[in-house]
């Protein structure tokens, strides 16, 4: 997989020649998304906001997610995690937003949703919210780590391929 600190510098060139922001919803990876955008000198102008919302209440309160969603689907879900990622883009007033979600283990698995599971979603410009889940192997580092990469690159490919409306 791709190094975070290259993808991070890759979405930012392509996002400032955009004249485009993102901001960030996280859980699982704790801010490592947005230290790793962070990381690129410059990236102020288009990123502003990155939410650690790793508890339910944050959540809620932070991002929007309703309580019901959390209540019928969990945490780790893609209703959750798409309200995430439209929440953080509400609330940055961004026109993109990446979202994740997941169980980094070592414990708190289960069958239906095992360690290594990381939902993702990404908020466009013009209301369109896409997720996806991704099953990770490897302890709890190497499943945040992982997630961190995932989410940027996805989110480049998917800025790279949407229509820019300058």
């Amino acid at each position: 997989m791709a190094d975070s600190k290259q993808l991070a510098v890759d979405l930012g060139l392509l996002l400032s020649a955009r004249g485009e922001s993102v901001a960030t919803a996280e859980s699982c990876t704790g801010g490592l998304i947005a230290a790793a955008l962070t990381d690129v000198p410059g990236s102020s102008a288009w990123f502003s906001h990155g939410i650690v919302s790793y508890g339910n209440q944050a959540k809620q309160q932070l991002l929007g997610v309703q309580a019901v969603s959390l209540i019928d689907h969990g945490a780790v879900s893609e209703t959750v995690v798409r309200e995430m990622a439209q929440g953080g883009q509400t609330l940055a007033d961004s026109d993109w937003a990446v979202a994740v979600s997941g169980i980094a283990g070592p414990g708190g698995g289960s069958p239906e949703k095992p360690v290594g599971l990381v939902w993702f979603a990404i908020a466009h410009p013009g209301g369109q919210t896409e997720a996806w889940r991704c099953l990770f192997a490897g302890d709890r580092e190497a499943v945040r780590r992982q997630a961190v990469c995932e989410a940027l690159s996805q989110l480049e490919k998917r800025v790279r391929s949407h229509v820019h409306l300058a």
